[in-house]
């Protein structure tokens, strides 16, 4: 199969793209032919070595949408009610990469049907965009109706899905975006947009239930200063640890790993219900990995980057 993978540790010019072996199922898995994976703010960092992998190559790559190909070959092997043909999407397992290919295997249980009307490269955009918002803004921030929120970052993947959540949700919303996404951040939502090159946001913005944070740096530290007494904050690009508020009456929270079947059900009802709406794609092929893992790195994007992959 083809595939986009690093045999060692550096920039997003180390990812080869080559021919590697196909993977088979063991009992409990499915194989999916992928037929797109999209490009995430952790790719980079496997690339660049800063999360432990088992040995080289590693396939980059967290999330994926395509079509079951193989199921366990073991009689009595569990892969629910899964058969050959059917249309899937979903996250890999917590600390496993692997979707910039052609193939992979992967527990059953831990996949979701795609839902028909949704192209494989919007679901995929979705997937671990979809199930970091709702691990952030529903588990770990536990957002309720009438309250306000502030989402740092509208702009990317995760934080426009975040958006159109916490309004479903029946919170009032406040993001902070370029002034070229300001229209387009009102669109999903937001009720207050805040130029972010223009305006320093703790002029604007105080006394705030909880904030998600997708920014990171001092864009995640100034965000305490915002909360209400008693107020919440959720980060995800701060490293392995929530900032540690220079205050004391605010919790800092960073969201559950975990990869459970439920949010990716979630997920598809909330497509299905269209409380929620892919975001702008920009589609590149498995070739044109180390432009699209170079873009992702630096940040400044829209929507999500996918790999349109069949």
């Amino acid at each position: 199969m083809k595939a986009a993978y690093i045999e060692q540790f550096g920039g997003p010019e180390v990812l080869k793209v080559g021919d590697l072996p196909d993977p088979s199922p063991a009992p409990g898995q499915i194989v999916v032919d992928i037929h797109a994976a999209s490009v995430n703010g952790a790719d980079w960092k496997v690339c660049a070595g800063e999360y432990a992998q088992p040995s080289f190559p590693v396939i980059l790559g967290r999330d994926f949408s395509g079509v079951v190909s193989a199921l366990g070959a073991d009689v009595g092997a569990d892969v629910g009610d899964l058969k050959i043909g059917d249309e899937v999407f979903g996250v890999l397992e917590a600390g496993r990469d692997g979707t910039y290919c052609e193939k992979i295997a992967i527990g059953a249980a831990i996949v979701a049907r795609k839902p028909p009307a949704l192209s494989h490269v919007d679901a995929t955009a979705l997937a671990l965009t979809g199930l970091t918002a709702i691990r952030a803004i529903e588990d770990t921030l536990k957002l309720k109706a009438g309250e306000t929120i502030l989402i740092q970052g509208g702009a990317g993947g995760v934080a426009s899905f975040a958006i159109q959540l916490a309004k479903h949700l029946g919170a009032r919303v406040i993001t902070t975006s370029s002034a070229g996404n300001l229209a387009w951040m009102r669109e999903l939502g937001a009720d207050q947009v805040i130029d972010y090159n223009a305006t320093d946001f703790r002029t604007v913005v105080s006394n705030v239930d909880a904030v998600f944070d997708t920014v990171g740096g001092d864009v995640a530290m100034q965000s305490f200063a915002v909360l209400k007494p008693g107020g919440r904050a959720a980060f995800i690009a701060s490293g392995a640890q929530a900032p540690k508020p220079d205050r004391d009456d605010v919790a800092s929270l960073r969201p559950a790993g975990g990869r459970a079947r439920a949010p990716r059900e979630r997920i598809a009802d909330l497509l299905r219900t269209g409380a929620v709406r892919p975001p702008p794609v920009r589609l590149f092929s498995l070739a044109d990995a180390v432009e699209a893992v170079q873009i992702s790195k630096a940040r400044h994007l829209k929507g999500k980057l996918v790999f349109k992959v069949r």
